[in-house]
């Protein structure tokens, strides 16, 4: 039974939604101002508000940043006579869960209670705000791999010798080149980043090296190099395993004299910048393969730095959300972002082949689908939850399989169905043996949320399966 406090100036409306939500089986209490509402949440915390927009006085909207910034953890369900889309997008914005409108349809308003009730009633596996963050490129772990890693950059950190960091893409091979400068000789100088992939032959030359002016076609100025722009400091080549056998060639003459010469001009430049540079390719076997100089990268692998993917570093990967889900939240100015258990045992089983840039993704892709301040499975795409073993999938209720109901083991097998599936009907009625009538009454009765990213698809072919319900 779930406190729910419903927020109207209309009390025939108010009393109509009391009485259906205590056939519910809840604990509904009206009021009929936002300061009248603020009253009666402080004497009794809500589990769910359902709130008007128009009403005398304070509107449901100032209501209802009101009650986020004082009850972070109830959810808001707005309801209003207006079908306006500036209100819907304001409504969401400041924080509203949904948004419904009147003449209010019981069925909608089941679904809306129901989502929103799911949210409070999880399981919290994490909440954010409850310890400093580190920097913005600090780099996390505690796994055995990560430590050595740290060992590295730690007994390299204050030679001037190459790094060559490599790794999978999304590692992060640059906040490890930044670590190594930050615990260098000169932490303060500048710390310069050349993406060698991202631009075509002549224009990476000029980029790295700088040109004089009517070096070339739009030359108009003398422009100054990234080697230079880099003295006193450290130059990180990014994607080092894309340079063409030209650029290698010139890039070696760097690495050995410490000597680059401009587009355009006779006169021998030096630097004195800390080189560091990384790659996702296998340089050893692009030498054997003939696609990478051996002296270029004999040069480069003075020191080797290299990052596991992090399915096989899973241990640090609660420490990783955490940290993660701080960021966002600060960035997205969210007070706190909570983390339900069952999404965290689906991020475990995950095994991450973007690493731990697609964790920051999907994390940032949840928040932003998230009205509420805790992150449910619904807020991620099917092929996270899916990739559980029928074992390991968390129950409706986090409890064990022994102790729930045929409803609540029916319920979650459809849904695990439907996620794995991606929602897609003709499919969904094969695997589970129904008709297409009995899945929509199985969506329906269960009260399943279709998410937004899935394709659902209602034209797509189901098996004419008998299952008694076809005259139904």
């Amino acid at each position: 039974m779930f406190h729910i406090l419903i927020v109207d100036d209309d009390t025939a409306g108010c009393r109509t939604l009391q009485l259906h939500l205590r056939g519910q089986g809840h604990a509904p209490n009206t009021a009929h101002s936002v300061d009248e509402a603020l009253a009666a949440a402080r004497a009794d915390r809500p589990d769910l508000i359902i709130m008007d927009i128009r009403m005398p006085g304070r509107s449901g909207l100032e209501g209802l940043e009101l009650f986020r910034a004082e009850f972070p953890g109830s959810p808001v369900i707005m309801i209003t006579a207006f079908h306006d889309m500036e209100s819907t997008i304001e409504a969401m914005q400041k924080g509203a869960t949904d948004y419904i409108h009147k003449p209010i349809d019981i069925d909608e308003l089941d679904l809306a209670v129901a989502k929103a009730l799911a949210q409070t009633g999880e399981r919290i596996a994490m909440t954010t705000g409850t310890r400093e963050l580190p920097g913005r490129h600090a780099m996390v772990g505690r796994s055995r791999a990560m430590k050595e890693v740290f060992k590295i950059i730690g007994l390299v950190a204050k030679s001037p010798a190459t790094v060559l960091i490599t790794g999978d893409s999304g590692t992060g091979k640059e906040l490890v080149a930044r670590a190594v400068h930050g615990a260098g000789q000169h932490p303060d100088g500048p710390f310069v980043v050349v993406n060698c992939a991202a631009l075509v032959e002549t224009l990476l030359e000029s980029d790295m090296f700088g040109h004089e002016r009517g070096a070339f076609t739009g030359a108009l100025n003398r422009q100054a190099g990234k080697f230079a722009l880099a003295r006193g400091g450290t130059i990180f080549l990014d994607e080092i395993g894309e340079l063409s056998p030209a650029m290698q060639a010139k890039l070696l003459r760097v690495l050995q004299y410490k000597e680059f010469m401009p587009l355009g001009s006779q006169q021998v430049e030096t630097t004195d910048a800390r080189i560091l540079a990384a790659t996702n390719q296998d340089l050893a076997q692009r030498v054997r393969d003939g696609g990478f100089r051996k002296d270029l990268f004999f040069r480069l692998q003075v020191v080797n730095i290299h990052l596991p993917p992090l399915r096989e570093r899973m241990e640090d990967l609660p420490e990783l959300v955490e940290t993660l889900l701080g960021r966002i939240a600060r960035e997205t100015n969210r007070r706190t972002i909570q983390l339900a258990t069952d999404v965290m045992e689906c991020l475990s089983a995950y095994q991450w082949p973007g690493n731990v840039r697609e964790l920051e993704n999907r994390l940032m892709k949840a928040v932003a689908l998230s009205t509420g301040a805790t992150i449910s499975r619904d807020h991620f795409t099917p092929d996270i939850c899916t990739s559980l073993a029928p074992e390991q999938a968390p129950t409706p209720l986090g409890c064990p399989v022994a102790e729930l109901s045929l409803a609540q083991v029916e319920r979650q097998h459809v849904r695990r169905v439907l996620d794995a599936t991606g929602w897609h009907k003709g499919r969904a009625c094969e695997i589970l043996g129904v008709s297409r009538p009995r899945l929509r009454r199985l969506i329906r009765d269960h009260e399943l949320i279709q998410p937004e990213d899935s394709s659902f698809d209602s034209e797509a072919s189901a098996p004419a399966v008998d299952d008694g319900s076809a005259g139904a």
